[in-house]
C-alpha cells in the first residue's frame, strides 16, 4: 500500500500469472461511469477487440476495473491507448465547438440592435 506521502498510481494492470497480454484488467482509480462508459464504447469500435468492459467495484469506491481482450496477438494496452486518444480527441472537439459558438453568441450580443 502506498504510504502518506506517496501517491496511489492513477492506473494498474492487473494480469493472471501464464495470461497473454491480449487478456488484461485496468484498474483505473479516481474514475467512475463518465470515463468507463465513454471509453468503454471507443475501445469497442476497435476490430481487433473480443471484450470490453468495465465494473466498479463499490458505489463507495471511485475505482474502475476495465477488463480488454483482444484477438491474436495484439497487446490490450494498445487498444486502450488508441481509445484514451480518440477519446481526448472527442473531447478536444467538443470543447473547441462549444468555444467557438460561446465567441459568436458573445460577438452577437455585442453588435447594436436595429
Amino acid at each position: 500500500m502506498a504510504g502518506e506521502g506517496e501517491k496511489k498510481p492513477v492506473l494498474e494492470m492487473v494480469q493472471a500469472d501464464g495470461a497473454d497480454e491480449g487478456c488484461v484488467t485496468f484498474v483505473l482509480h479516481n474514475e467512475d461511469h463518465t470515463l468507463g462508459n465513454s471509453l468503454r464504447y471507443m475501445i469497442m469500435k476497435t476490430a481487433d477487440v473480443d471484450f470490453c468492459g468495465y465494473t466498479i467495484t463499490h458505489p463507495s469506491e471511485s475505482k474502475i476495473n476495465f477488463r480488454i481482450q483482444t484477438r491474436g496477438s495484439i497487446p490490450a494496452t494498445e487498444p486502450l491507448r488508441s481509445g484514451l486518444n480518440e477519446l481526448s480527441d472527442v473531447c478536444q472537439h467538443v470543447l473547441n465547438t462549444f468555444q467557438a459558438r460561446v465567441n459568436e453568441f458573445k460577438e452577437r450580443q455585442e453588435e447594436p440592435m436595429e
